[in-house]
């Protein structure tokens, strides 16, 4: 039979066995209610978003009709409370030497026996209500699917700390004997001289300041998301602000009348207008940076790199230098305008993974930082790579010319006459005017795009650029290569031209319509390298 110790008992005993194993299963802190409590929530409101349009159409239907909605919205608030109740009851979990085990599930049981050799990334997040008490969350997610990934909900955070040092020394310890089995006897002793003088201090290597967040929400706004979520409400919102407005005694229609303003009035007041709303908007974007990056830290212990941020969640993600997959410096228009970047560490994205640029992804990622910040981070996991020169002397190998030509005349072209010719026939001049317009713009848009793409190679790296507006940088070292993919139809084999895949942990990225002879040379001296270098991609 299993022991089953009070939360009590397990908080306390916790942090005295961090370093000996845990052989009864053990309970949660009946904290853990309100971790059960707001995850079913958060996935019930998740599901809850493709009911909205139906939800705006019978709005006033419900408001109207109080003694119907209000009654059902307390029976499922009391059944899902019972609900995270008695997902706390059956969650158990035992640690020991190796791996870790938790038993949880009301219909559908699970077990998971996840061992620490298997372990990917560690990430600790503190949610606004566990402060209070000082417990946390740790979260453990393999190389593999994310159905295997192990999540201790409730425990003291001095104890996930502890922890988590414990299976990362056991991962890099697990890491070390397999580069060391496939190292050449005599560079042996330099590795072990290596690691005997790495250091066990934490290096601070990049901080946020407030601004730095204000600045990345305006760069990277994403209202728009929003905006098409809110689009079922648009006719109670415009009601709305009508109304107030008209308190106000402001009346849009004279406002924007002809009849008593000169067109130079209006154009100026839809601008003032147009302004102010975006101004609203990007407030929402830059409250949202604020809330996932506050108090950002970008640290180093020994080979790992460790991330914390969070406003009301704390969140802490940590990632070894071997697991890093690729480094990604992006930029979008207001990025390069304003001499900003994004740098993002990847790393193996467990086939289904988050990936967005949000403080709970697993990834890596360093917001609005200058230039020279950027360079000196991609040095410090990179010291050898050629980026910085590379794009300074615009040394990348462009893609074929053919690239504007097959886009604008096999995409572009037939829907451009598929929408012209019906509106000349009609006579709708303004309507022909402004379809000629928005194709001449589309096609200045494929010559950006072509202009971005550019591949470039050394003896350790791929050196990947692409983008619209923007432009994006990818840097992966060669031997984390997985797969190597050529591409060519028959069009393209007339040309002598070809198209280049590569796939790594963190996902694939392909080069189009370069030279056939430039894509075979990628793809030999890459394959050459995974073969010729004893390293291991994790």
């Amino acid at each position: 039979m299993d022991k089953r110790p009070s939360s009590s008992t397990t908080d306390s005993s916790n942090s005295a066995q961090t370093s000996e194993t845990i052989d009864d299963w053990q309970v949660l802190s009946p904290i853990a209610i309100l971790y059960f409590t707001a995850s079913i929530f958060k996935h019930l409101f998740g599901n809850l978003i493709y009911l909205i349009p139906a939800l705006a159409f019978s709005y006033k239907s419900i408001i109207e009709h109080p003694f119907i909605w209000l009654p059902l919205i307390l029976v499922a608030f009391s059944l899902l409370t019972l609900f995270a109740f008695v997902s706390f009851k059956v969650y158990r979990y035992r640690l020991t030497t190796d791996n870790i085990e938790i038993r949880s599930g009301i219909f559908s049981k699970k077990y998971l026996n996840l061992p620490f050799s298997r372990v990917q990334n560690v990430k600790i997040e503190q949610p606004i209500y566990y402060r209070l008490t000082g417990h946390a969350c740790l979260q453990l997610d393999t190389a593999g699917s994310a159905k295997n990934e192990a999540k201790l909900v409730a425990i003291k955070l001095d104890f996930a700390q502890q922890l988590k040092k414990r299976i990362q020394s056991q991962v890099q310890n697990n890491t070390e004997d397999i580069n060391q089995e496939n190292t050449p006897t005599n560079s042996k002793e330099q590795l072990g001289h290596s690691q005997d003088s790495s250091s066990t201090k934490e290096t601070m290597l990049n901080t946020r300041k407030l601004s730095d967040l204000v600045i990345h929400g305006i760069t990277s706004n994403r209202v728009w998301i929003l905006l098409g979520g809110l689009a079922p409400f648009y006719d109670n919102i415009f009601d709305t602000v009508g109304d107030w407005l008209t308190t106000l005694e402001i009346d849009l229609t004279k406002l924007f009348s002809l009849q008593t303003h000169s067109l130079l009035e209006v154009v100026l007041y839809a601008l003032s207008l147009t302004m102010l709303v975006m101004f609203v908007l990007v407030g929402f974007s830059v409250i949202g940076a604020i809330i996932n990056f506050y108090g950002y830290t970008l640290s180093k212990l020994d080979d790992k790199y460790i991330r914390r941020s969070g406003l009301f969640t704390k969140h802490e993600v940590s990632m070894g230098l071997s697991r890093l997959q690729m480094i990604i410096q992006k930029q979008d228009w207001l990025d390069v305008l304003l001499q900003r970047i994004n740098l993002q560490f990847e790393q193996s994205n467990s086939f289904g993974k988050n990936h967005n640029l949000s403080a709970t992804s697993s990834k890596i990622i360093v917001p609005s930082i200058k230039p020279h910040e950027c360079q000196a981070l991609i040095d410090d996991a990179y010291p050898n790579n050629a980026l910085e020169a590379l794009v300074c002397n615009n040394g990348f190998e462009s893609i074929s010319k053919r690239f504007i030509l097959r886009n604008i005349l096999f995409i572009l072209m037939p829907l451009w006459l598929i929408t012209i010719i019906p509106a000349v026939m009609d006579g709708k001049f303004m309507i022909s005017t402004f379809i000629c317009a928005l194709f001449l713009c589309l096609c200045g848009l494929v010559v950006i795009r072509w202009k971005r793409w550019g591949v470039a190679r050394d003896q350790n790296f791929v050196y990947l650029r692409k983008g619209l507006i923007g432009i994006d940088y990818y840097c992966f070292p060669t031997y984390k290569l997985q797969q190597t993919q050529f591409k060519q139809n028959l069009l393209m084999k007339k040309r002598q031209l070809a198209t280049v895949k590569f796939v790594l942990a963190s996902g694939s990225h392909k080069v189009p319509m370069i030279t056939e002879k430039l894509a075979y040379q990628l793809i030999n001296e890459g394959l050459y390298k995974v073969e010729s270098v004893h390293k291991s991609w994790m």
